[in-house]
């Protein structure tokens, strides 16, 4: 079927679909509705789903009041993103991965929650701007979806010693540069493999074009807009708070010395050629951390394709029947327990606010030490759990480390997901059918 496909989208590749449009007297004319322009490997991208990116592209940019640039440059810039975006898609679906709808309703209920909207207000909002639902929702699921993938390359390719953790504390308490956090805005202008030292070149004069419009005064979201290979590069290019040692000694080095709004120049790196631009920065401050942690162990019957909601309920409430009768809670779990826990017994170890969701964490809360709770539903099935003692725990270490092996994991991942990106479009099969390519 996919074959069949396949051969049809190249033989309609130039057609055009058309409406004739007679009256009384004779035919019209002949009105062109849609084209291809562009096949990625057995799909098509048509005219109007170009020209409905270039729309949402343009829109996103008048709402941060930046002045889109030239349509024809901006095509060329949002083809290639809906190219980009429709290849991790096709990968997604090869490994099967998907978003369900009680998983995409809750984001959207997020979505809606962190606008201060309720559902019903969003939806509201959505028609009066006259946004198709949905296709609103796909695009959600789309996104989901993508995010999914990326963090599944992570998850298989960037692995964080202990050592590297203590490197970085050390490197951080030794370090001529300082800890501050900052909040950046950049300009990627992607190396593709297998680049000969000539097409370097034209992307680096294309870089110093980006930076010389920039230094005539023109808005770096505008310039980011035109020129960035980046997939933020319709958000002008920002990126969020970080510390300066995330981003990697080279560009740590340029940035340091850098005043708001003051740009660096252009830096290589294996991913391309980069321009910073410095919004803020901010002290980055090491609280004392002291936290209420609870020890406590689960049991954990799963909701699958082969275990219903019902039936998962109905396991767990016949274990807690065993329990309650005297049975070992420990021993249950070992024997039921569909988690990675039940060799221990279902022990959790010790737990801290946000370490489980919130369901879980809010019945775990509830219970006394020795306490074992009702069953409790989670997104992962249904719990029994038990609290065994709780203490307050000056954790202030423990969080160094854990942001420390944040900071060395998003680096790492920046430039894993840039290879993995490129390495998904080089293998694509893709062909242009833009007039201008």
């Amino acid at each position: 079927m996919k074959l069949f496909f396949y051969i049809f989208a190249l033989m309609t590749m130039s057609v055009m679909t058309t409406v004739v449009a007679q009256d009384a007297d004779a035919i019209r004319g002949v009105v062109a509705i849609d084209r291809i322009v562009a096949v990625v490997n057995e799909e098509v991208i048509t005219q109007r789903e170009l020209d409905d990116a270039i729309e949402a592209g343009i829109n996103q940019l008048l709402q941060q009041g930046v002045q889109p640039p030239d349509r024809a440059v901006l095509a060329d810039q949002i083809l290639e993103s809906v190219v980009v975006k429709r290849i991790q898609l096709q990968r997604a679906k090869e490994v099967g991965l998907s978003i369900n709808e009680s998983e995409l309703d809750e984001t959207i209920h997020r979505i809606a929650e962190e606008n201060k909207l309720s559902v019903q207000e969003f939806y509201d909002v959505l028609e009066r701007d006259k946004i198709d639902f949905s296709r609103f929702r796909q695009e959600v699921r789309d996104e989901m979806i993508m995010v999914r993938l990326k963090e599944r390359e992570i998850n298989k390719q960037v692995n964080i010693t202990e050592r590297e953790v203590d490197n970085f504390i050390r490197t951080q308490e030794t370090s001529a540069i300082d800890n501050d956090e900052y909040r950046i805005a950049h300009i990627l202008i992607r190396i593709p493999e297998r680049m000969d030292p000539a097409q370097i070149e034209k992307r680096r004069e294309r870089a110093e074009m980006a930076l010389e419009r920039l230094k005539e005064g023109a808005e770096f979201a505008q310039v980011t807009a035109e020129f960035s290979d980046a997939a933020d590069a319709m958000q002008g290019g920002i990126l969020d708070w970080r510390p300066i040692a995330q981003m990697g000694p080279k560009f740590a080095e340029l940035l340091a010395p850098l005043q708001p709004d003051e740009l660096t120049p252009i830096i290589q790196s294996p991913a391309g050629f980069h321009i910073f631009k410095l919004l803020e920065r901010r002290a980055q401050e090491v609280p004392v951390v002291i936290i209420d942690q609870t020890h406590a162990r689960h049991i954990l019957i799963k909701v699958s394709e082969l275990t219903a909601k019902s039936d998962a309920m109905e396991q767990i409430i016949q274990l807690k029947k065993r329990i309650d009768n005297g049975a070992s809670f420990s021993e249950i779990a070992k024997l039921h327990s569909e988690d990675a826990s039940a060799s221990s017994g279902g022990d959790l170890g010790w737990i801290s606010p946000g370490d489980t969701v919130p369901a879980f964490e809010q019945a775990m809360n509830a219970l006394l030490p020795g306490q074992i709770s009702e069953p409790v539903e989670s997104p992962f099935g249904w719990h029994l759990i038990q609290v065994i003692e709780r203490r307050t725990q000056d954790v202030s270490t423990e969080r160094q480390r854990q942001t420390a092996h944040q900071a060395i994991r998003a680096r790492k991942a920046d430039v894993v997901i840039q290879d993995w990106l490129q390495q998904l479009r080089d293998q694509a099969y893709v062909e242009y059918r833009m007039e201008d390519h």
